[in-house]
């Protein structure tokens, strides 16, 4: 099994291809210095030989040639001139390599290898001059033993030189991905509550110093994930629980002294509670589907001006407060109607519960872009809190109850809505006194800046 496992590994593989890949260089260069060191030893027998051919051919001309020539080099190494009927003039002793060698001679002039049995092969060259054959020749066994020696040499280097190169390669590799290692083991020994761990980070600049810090990023993300799901999770049940608790207490009191219950308040009572927690469930289901993906949405015309004026409309009838919609101005942006409805309602409401008794709406088209503007009178938003208003369950002040600062999801919602419409949200900064949420949104005219909050 382990041995299965590390010839699937990464450092197996690349050791085993940087072998390969050395071995058949050094054998195919091995087979190049073979083939060039016999070409360079064979280039230098043939200028003995045309050496030596050419003093007989000189002594020819000259008249001076003896009946017995004198030998060179090697013992085996041999001449013969002899004239157009074969007849011998002159030659060397007579020796074993010249009486092997008679019968294999071509009659042409040049150099030859002739392979003689037994014995070495020869390299014989043969010149015609005046009618007479000149034939000179000398063994290659020299020739042959330096080359056999030198392949020798490289049947022993080239495995030897490819096993060390073999044992550096795994041993740097493995080097190099000790600390891939250690980040997938410290990754491997993580779970859903050790998310706080993180891989160790090598002090280089390198591919893998960057995954590690990519994999700590990803790994703070995944945590803060988890954190704010776990919030969510847990203020989402206080806030379930919080009306069916009420709900339970009314009925338990009207079971205990049925004489004083009032079953007609009561009812208003559980009915109250019930239309609560069913807003609450819808909001809860809304911002899952905003988690999961992005939900098909409506497409189409919206008059964004006629959606302000009748939720400022829906706020006069129902709330104690004036709301000024004066600044009001003609805006069409192609998207969901009910859900841009839905930011608006959710912002005067928060406007209406947490601000003072006047509550000001700007919209205009600015740049191919929707301004929508809700402001209040009211005590305001620390600086601090910008950003945390708009997550979930969010309240400035923690001490507030679930009826006086609300659910905590509708800016969080808001927020989900305006993102899936390609705008932005955010808090007026400048605003004095009370808020100013500020609300963009592409109309599909001139280009809009990319958001900043």
């Amino acid at each position: 099994m382990r041995a299965t496992w590390l010839m699937g590994s990464v450092r197996w593989r690349i050791t085993a291809a940087a072998t390969l890949a050395v071995l058949i260089v050094l054998a195919v260069t091995g087979g190049a210095l073979v083939a060039a060191q016999r070409s360079v030893l064979t280039d230098n027998v043939d200028e003995v030989l045309h050496r030596h051919s050419t003093a007989i051919i000189a002594a020819l001309d000259a008249g001076t040639l003896p009946a017995v020539i004198s030998g060179q080099g090697d013992d085996e190494s041999f001449a013969r001139v002899t004239d157009v009927a074969g007849r011998e003039i002159a030659a060397t002793a007579r020796s074993l390599a010249d009486a092997r060698l008679a019968g294999s001679l071509d009659s042409g002039d040049g150099l030859q290898t002739i392979r003689s049995i037994p014995g070495p092969e020869f390299r014989v060259l043969s010149t015609t001059r005046s009618g007479l054959r000149v034939l000179v020749g000398t063994p290659l066994d020299d020739v042959q033993d330096s080359v056999d020696a030198l392949l020798a040499g490289l049947f022993v280097a080239v495995p030897a030189a490819s096993l060390l190169l073999a044992a550096v390669v795994w041993l740097l590799v493995g080097r190099v991905l000790r600390p891939v290692e250690a980040i997938r083991s410290r990754v491997a020994a993580m779970s859903g509550s050790t998310l706080d761990r993180r891989v160790p980070e090598p002090n280089t600049r390198d591919e893998i110093a960057r995954l590690a810090r990519t994999m700590n990023d990803m790994l703070e993300r995944v945590e803060t994930a988890g954190a704010r799901q776990r919030r969510f999770v847990a203020d989402a049940s206080h806030e379930l629980r919080t009306p069916l608790a009420r709900i339970r207490a009314q009925l338990e009191v009207d079971r205990a002294h049925p004489e004083a219950a009032d079953v007609a308040a009561t009812q208003r009572s559980v009915l109250d509670e019930a239309d609560t927690l069913q807003r609450l469930i819808d909001d809860l289901l809304l911002l899952a589907r905003a988690d999961s993906v992005r939900e098909p949405r409506q497409d189409e015309p919206v008059d964004l001006d006629d959606v302000v004026m009748d939720e400022a409309r829906r706020v006069r009838g129902t709330r104690p407060v004036s709301v000024d919609a004066g600044r009001v101005s003609g805006a069409q942006l192609r998207g969901d109607r009910d859900r841009l409805a839905r930011v608006v309602r959710n912002l005067l409401d928060n406007a209406v519960q947490h601000g003072g008794p006047h509550i000001v709406i700007s919209l205009r088209e600015v740049d191919g872009q929707a301004e929508l503007t809700v402001a209040d009178d009211g005590a305001g938003i620390p600086a601090d809190q910008h950003d945390r208003v708009f997550e979930r369950f969010a309240r400035v002040d923690e001490s507030r109850t679930r009826d006086a600062g609300g659910s905590g999801l509708g800016l969080a919602i808001a927020r989900e809505i305006v993102a899936a419409h390609g705008g932005s949200i955010v808090i007026d900064p400048l605003h004095r006194p009370g808020v100013r949420f500020v609300v963009t949104l592409p109309t599909g005219g001139k280009t809009p800046p990319p958001p900043v909050s």
